[in-house]
């Protein structure tokens, strides 16, 4: 017994010496711009114990020994070996070795590690953003990634949209800081709010496919998730001027005071950006700030508040032209990709029926608690109210409306001047018959009567309440045209916390709550009369015959104030409310060892929705704010990697999601507050596995996927009666759409001494899995009637290619270090298999009374193959850097080097038939977006 309780004695003196033998070191690993780099591997030398940067660039390791050594590795930096004594390392500075292949951070403060999480992803750093980004917008730079397609779709500022896998980014989640900002209402994201993002970037990730968020968020084609500089950088400044083609000027100035010795410390930028734009009528001006406070009372508490916006206005090309619209303006039988339509002069100077005015401050509180060694708890609150919107036309002259060829001169401009003079009673050659004066009978009062009072493109749903509405009217040559804004402001709050703790030396456990408001204010309110005296409103039921002279200038100065009172302002055409609220919680179980790392995660959300319509309904009906439609979704996905060896690592990933639809599908038909009959759950299941290789001075990354989505509802755009008088643009509601979406993704890099090549390739296929029903709206958001019946058709895209994204895309990029600060460097990308994106009734429905023949030919018909096309860009880069640590570099950015010609997009499917006007075999009938041609850009940036 008592030789017993000495081996048992002897044991436990063992097992606490090795407890206690056991030291935490800590560190935070940045790069050479001071910026941390998360996912960085930190590695005790000559052993496998190690870990991993987080999210702030910061590791804990745990270690048997008081000193020792440790590897820092990162792809593309230099290795580096740090030698410690002590629990804390500090700072670890890792300067870059030009080899590309980065990790990934995504996620609310999740990070996705290399060779270690399984999922497919790519990062791009801050000081390759501000160095290449140039002009051009800020998702644009994700081009040189696998399956990601970034376009300008109309050129105007900021006017960019994503695709990932060939979804779009309705449908990819995109988060800041750990918030999600994809809108709440209809999934969109509108970079022209962000437009200074990418100057306070420090990191830019995108993650393909399902990912690893926990999250329950819409992260179908991937995820993108961007990390703002700190406030606790480290300390200095930046001033930046850039010039670039059609007057391009931006200007940015930007200071970190460091972390104090009270703690706190500060980080603020403002910036400046304007310019006439590429695409003719499509000039702007924008404006960005960022403020970020930080306080870190001791190790325990990390508290960071974050303020940043960008109020911009800017004019658009927001209607697709035609190739014969693009040629006929053109010269030598060339379209003039410039065209755009919805613009024109006034009184000399620029005026549109097309643009934009936005002003969306965020504000957020990121709250890090290390409760204890093994556990800590995240938080970020955050504040979004968004003032502004777009800019367009109402009303008609002649039956003719704003982009009708009659009101435009013989440079395809809108003739502005023209449309005052009419709108005031003055002839105007070419625009049919004189205006007259207000005669009665149409439901306004008697003291407009002989005046000159513009009104809506269609009949009040109303006229049947209103003595003696003469219907003619709309259409009669007593309607003018107005101008007008189209509001889309909002209210957002949210709350989401997370708490991680660490069960044990293998298994990581977290759980946390996603909480969120929000409410959508829609509305249309005048910006111009066009000299008319008044406009008459009768489309709101408890004001009929309203006569409006309020006008509001569609200007910077005007949203600035994101906490003005809309409810004073003064509305017209349509008035409603959108409200959603949102309740969810995760959590997720990590498993790691030397070579195995795998993750489980399970997440369930509650979705409420409600719409209050304030002119579709009297005060007084009940009816006028719906209930709540509450809905359940929630998705479950795992993945597991394993490290072969010290190369090669191979992994794979599943989930499904049961995923909620969209505000406009719960409430589909704009004007009334009846809910969708058919409404069901998005379901979308999602498979991918992965190989890595990595070495030295080489690193690969193979995917295969394969996501399929079922009973998703897609809103598109439709065209009745075309070139017809009485044409009519709208949309058209699709419900129980399916799509499957499969392909191989390839990157590569490699360095040679002082040369770096990259290669990237993506080769898809997306198709649509099933046909489906679809109804039709009019631009004023009222059902398209044939013969007194709303339009209803079958859409046969079972087997359609989808289009909008590019099924094939090849990259390939040289960096070649020229002498010690100057640079340069050249990457072509090649776009295949882009398919039109446009799925209206010409091309593809068909009623079940239509002949047999029109059936036959819907079922028949495919969408259409856009030309493909390479783009070059270049750059050159000098930096020079001096003794006190300040730095001076310029910058050279050229992109589409030889000015290729090219189609980006295509609203239309329209195919080539016999006798058919083509350019480079597409149908000259088709709406489509051209790409821009050569731009170009100097940057001057100073650090210290």
């Amino acid at each position: 017994m008592r030789k017993f309780k000495n081996v048992l004695l002897v044991a436990l003196f063992f097992v606490t010496a090795t407890v206690l033998g056991q030291t935490k070191i800590t560190g935070t690993v940045v790069d050479e711009m001071g910026e941390p780099l998360p996912g960085a591997n930190v590695v005790v030398k000559g052993t496998t114990n190690g870990a991993a940067t987080d999210f702030e660039g910061k590791f804990m390791l745990n270690v048997n020994s008081t000193s020792g050594v440790v590897v820092i590795s990162f792809v593309g930096y230099e290795s580096k070996q740090v030698s410690f004594t002590s629990s804390n390392l500090g700072t670890i500075e890792l300067q870059p070795s030009n080899v590309l292949g980065e990790v990934i951070v995504t996620g609310i403060v999740d990070v996705a590690k290399d060779r270690q999480t399984p999922v497919a992803s790519s990062t791009i750093k801050s000081a390759e953003i501000q160095e290449k980004l140039g002009s051009k917008e800020f998702p644009e730079i994700l081009n040189s990634t696998p399956s990601v397609y970034a376009t300008k779709q109309g050129g105007g500022f900021g006017d960019s949209r994503i695709n990932i896998r060939g979804f779009d980014q309705k449908n990819t989640a995109v988060m800041i800081n750990g918030m999600p900002v994809n809108d709440m209402e209809n999934g969109s994201v509108y970079w022209s709010n962000w437009a200074g993002l990418a100057d306070v970037t420090s990191a830019m990730q995108v993650q393909r496919g399902l990912g690893s968020s926990k999250l329950a968020i819409s992260s179908v084609g991937g995820t993108i998730n961007v990390l703002t500089s700190s406030a606790d950088k480290k300390e200095g400044g930046r001033v930046y001027a850039s010039i670039g083609n059609d007057n391009y000027l931006k200007t940015t100035v930007s200071y970190n005071t460091g972390l104090l010795e009270n703690g706190m410390s500060v980080s603020a930028l403002f910036g400046r950006t304007n310019g006439d734009g590429y695409v003719d009528g499509t000039e702007f001006e924008g404006y960005s700030y960022y403020l970020a406070l930080g306080y870190k009372p001791n190790d325990n508490h990390n508290l960071q508040l974050t303020i940043t916006g960008a109020p911009q206005r800017h004019n658009k090309r927001e209607f697709a032209p035609s190739i014969a619209t693009y040629i006929k303006y053109g010269g030598n039988g060339e379209p003039n990709r410039k065209y755009n339509s919805d613009w024109g002069y006034r009184n000399g100077k620029e005026d549109t029926f097309a643009g934009n005015f936005y002003h969306k401050p965020v504000a957020s509180l990121n709250w890090d608690w290390n409760i204890n060694d093994n556990s800590k708890l995240s938080t970020v609150l955050y504040a979004s109210l968004g003032r502004g919107g777009s800019i367009g036309s109402l009303g008609r002259i002649n039956k003719q409306q704003s982009y009708s060829d009659d009101l435009k001169d013989k440079n395809g401009l809108i003739r502005f001047d023209d449309i005052v003079a009419w709108n005031s009673g003055q002839s105007v050659p070419n625009f049919g018959a004189d205006r007259e004066g207000y005669t009665g009978g149409e439901g306004g009062p008697a003291s407009i009567q002989g005046q000159f009072i513009n009104g809506n493109n269609s009949n009040t749903p109303h006229a049947d309440l209103i003595a003696g509405y003469d219907k003619t009217w709309r259409d009669s040559a007593e309607n003018g045209i107005t101008q007008r804004s189209s509001m889309n402001s909002h209210n957002w709050f949210g709350v989401i916390s997370n708490f991680n703790t660490e069960l044990n030396e293998n298994l990581t456990l977290d759980f946390g709550v996603d909480l969120r408001t929000y409410k959508g204010i829609h509305y249309r309110r005048l910006v111009d009369l066009m000299g008319a005296d008044a406009y008459i409103d009768n489309d709101n039921i408890n004001n009929l015959g309203h006569v409006v002279t309020e006008t509001y200038e569609p200007s910077i100065s005007n949203i600035l104030n994101v906490f003005s009172n809309v409810d004073k302002e003064v509305k017209v055409d349509y008035y409603n409310d959108g409200k959603v609220n949102w309740m969810g919680g995760f959590t997720q179980l990590e498993y790691k060892n030397d070579n195995i790392s795998a993750f489980i995660q399970g997440a369930v959300s509650r979705q409420g929705f409600k719409r209050i319509d304030y002119f579709n309904y009297l005060d007084s009906d009940p009816e006028q704010e719906s209930d709540w439609q509450n809905l359940w979704g929630g998705n479950v996905k795992g993945g597991l990697n394993w490290n072969i060896n010290e190369e090669h690592n191979i992994f794979g990933n599943a989930g499904f999601y049961s995923k909620q639809p969209l505000f406009d599908a719960v409430f589909p038909n704009y004007n009334d507050n009846n809910v969708n009959e058919g409404l069901t759950n998005e379901k979308i299941l999602g498979l991918e596995v992965g190989y890595g290789f990595r070495h030295e001075n080489y690193s690969v990354n193979l995917n295969l996927y394969r996501t399929s989505w079922k009973d998703r509802f897609l809103r598109a755009s439709a065209t009745f009666n075309r070139n017809q008088s009485n044409e009519v643009r709208g949309t058209a509601n699709l419900e129980g759409v399916e799509q499957i979406h499969q392909g191989v993704e390839l990157d590569a890099t490699a360095k040679f001494g002082d040369l770096t090549v990259s290669l990237m390739a993506s080769i898809a296929s997306y198709e649509y899995g099933s046909d489906v029903t679809a109804k039709y709206f009019d631009e004023s958001n009222n059902p398209v009637l044939v013969n007194g019946q709303e339009q209803t058709q079958t859409l046969y895209l079972d087997g359609k290619k989808v289009g909008d994204a590019p099924q094939t895309t090849f990259r390939l990029g040289f960096d070649y270090k020229i002498t010690e600060g100057l640079r340069f460097d050249i990457s072509s990308f090649y776009v295949g298999n882009l398919y039109g994106g446009g799925i209206d009734p010409e091309s593809f429905g068909a009623s079940s009374t239509d002949p047999s023949s029109k059936i036959l030919e819907a079922k028949n018909r495919q969408t259409i193959q856009l030309p493909g096309y390479a783009l070059i860009d270049t750059g050159l880069s000098y930096k020079y850097s001096f003794k006190n640590n300040s730095s001076i570099g310029l910058r050279l950015n050229v992109s589409n080097l030889t000015d290729e010609l090219y189609i980006s997009e295509s609203d239309t499917n329209y195919a080539a038939n016999p006798g058919d006007t083509t350019w480079r075999g597409i149908n000259t009938n088709n709406r489509v977006f051209f790409g821009l041609g050569r731009t170009w850009n100097i940057g001057l940036n100073y650090t210290f």
